[in-house]
């Protein structure tokens, strides 16, 4: 069966984030069904980034046209943007897309579009976000102080943590070992972008240790709690973000109430063949 590497938020190769995508109407597997998570888990860890994607088609009359799951290189996860960013662009330039797709995954069902220039919007569920007391331990292995710190709400499990500026969030050298014990998914570090002509609104960057993914470039379920605490603070619904990481991206999105639109480009940058 096939397999790609597509670099998601972003429109040229070795930018953005890259996810393995597997499409699995092959006939390597029973029809309508997922092979067994050990085989997986192996594939992603194989594939080695941030997530694989594994998607097979669903009977008609379905609530989805497709079901979707996501595996980073040690765990299963219940939402994930870039990777369901990849495997929309996969199937799209596979011709087996004919308008909006729906996924049905861990998050209820997810929809995604293409635009005629081949922007790619996903509809998520917008992250119920709870302000906590700061874990000293966990901003000591930040490194950094901090403006607020909130949880993401149960399908990303995340902290997100303001501080004071731009050049603080790019400047991040966290322990990530301490991370990786004092977290279960992960950290989101943000700010508010320092140059209003940058084109985008904030910055953040996405620490995952735990999950195996040590520093994520591009974190679309992250900008599910990015989205409304920014629209919150800055007083728009309508914002782009910033991942400041190595490999960098842009995430165009939008607050509808309890869901958050996503929007970015992909590129396939490996086509190949996966043995079963």
């Amino acid at each position: 069966m096939r397999i790609r590497i597509v670099d998601a938020f972003t429109d040229r190769p070795f930018a953005g984030n890259p996810a393995g995508v597997v499409v699995l109407d092959s006939g390597a597997f029973p029809p309508g069904a997922f092979p067994p998570d050990e085989w997986m888990r192996n594939v992603a860890a194989e594939v080695n980034q941030a997530e694989t994607a594994f998607v097979h088609r669903l009977p008609a009359g379905s609530d989805a046209d497709w079901a979707l799951r996501w595996f980073t290189p040690l765990v299963e996860v219940a939402l994930c943007g870039h990777a369901t960013l990849a495997t929309t662009h996969v199937l799209h330039r596979s011709g087996l897309l004919d308008g909006p797709v729906r996924y049905q995954t861990l998050s209820g069902v997810l929809t995604a579009s293409v635009d005629a220039g081949g922007l790619i919007t996903l509809d998520f569920p917008t992250a119920p976000l709870s302000p906590i007391e700061a874990d000293p331990e966990l901003v000591a292995a930040l490194g950094a102080e901090h403006r607020s710190v909130v949880h993401t709400g149960p399908y990303t499990d995340d902290l997100l943590f303001e501080v004071a500026d731009e050049k603080t969030v790019r400047a991040l050298a966290p322990d990530l070992r301490a991370v990786a014990r004092l977290t279960r998914r992960g950290v989101i570090v943000t700010a508010a972008a320092e140059d209003p002509a940058s084109g985008y609104d904030f910055v953040s960057r996405f620490f995952g240790p735990a999950v195996g993914v040590d520093e994520d470039p591009v974190t679309g379920s992250a900008h599910t709690a990015l989205t409304p605490y920014w629209a919150r603070r800055l007083g728009r619904t309508e914002l782009t973000g910033y991942q400041a990481s190595p490999r960098g991206g842009l995430v165009r999105v939008s607050l509808h109430g309890e869901r958050t639109h996503l929007s970015g480009h992909a590129v396939t940058t490996i086509d190949g063949t996966l043995l079963p």
